[in-house]
């Protein structure tokens, strides 16, 4: 029996980039979904229960980002990979996004090689992280907990909602206290190396987590990286 398709689902209000990005995915092996309403995709979305979700940024409905926002709140979709894809290239519109629950960033216009590099990257790194994943994953730091098998993270028995990058960064943070992770290292750990990211992406993440758990926690090593320090 042959393995199964990898789906996609591509939003985009222009119907020669829908084509244009079919043809290419499904060359490569690949179930595509078109949607060309912002609108619509929530529902498709659940019914398909795509792999991944390719996002244009500018809808003329709902904008990207903000359809990613009510994306991530729902339960069946809070952890499908989704790719942003836009003519935008300025700083706060990939921040934007990432902040959102983006997972990648690419911008137009699309050259088909790179991206479906970007594309099976993005695809790899989920695959790898549920094969990988242990059992009875958790950790306890002052009055942090985190369970990663169950993807839940509470302080002072409080739950806490993290964004699926904040988690991954917290948690690898959290594995060794006191040890300084490079911007390399965490890259390494959290993106697939084919990935290409803002160098802001990191900062934005650390960030938004200080924001939730504490500012105290996270330091901050000058031209070095972080470290989780309790």
């Amino acid at each position: 029996m042959s393995a199964q398709k990898p789906k996609i689902l591509v939003v985009d209000d222009e119907q020669d980039i829908l084509d244009f990005i079919k043809y290419n995915l499904e060359k490569e092996n690949f179930e595509v979904y078109t949607c060309a309403h912002s609108l619509e995709v929530q529902e498709l979305a659940k019914k398909i229960k795509p792999d991944l979700i390719i996002l244009d940024i500018m809808m003329p409905d709902l904008d990207g980002v903000e359809l990613c926002k009510q994306l991530r709140d729902l339960g069946d979709l809070k952890d499908t990979l989704i790719a942003f894809l836009t003519a935008r290239g300025e700083d706060f519109s990939e921040i934007a996004a990432l902040e959102a629950g983006g997972d990648d960033y690419i911008i137009k216009p699309i050259r088909p090689r790179t991206f479906i590099s970007r594309v099976r990257a993005l695809l790899r790194r989920s695959r790898n992280k549920i094969e990988t994943r242990e059992t009875n994953e958790v950790i306890k730091v002052a009055d942090l907990v985190i369970n990663k098998e169950e993807y839940v993270l509470t302080k002072a028995g409080e739950e806490l909602s993290l964004a699926k990058k904040e988690f991954e960064i917290l948690w690898l943070l959290l594995s060794r206290p006191g040890k300084v992770f490079s911007r390399q290292e965490i890259f390494r750990n959290i993106w697939d190396a084919d990935v290409i990211v803002g160098q802001r992406t990191i900062d934005v993440h650390i960030r938004k987590l200080r924001e939730k758990i504490g500012k105290h926690y996270i330091k901050t090593i000058k031209g070095i990286g972080y470290k989780f320090d309790a």
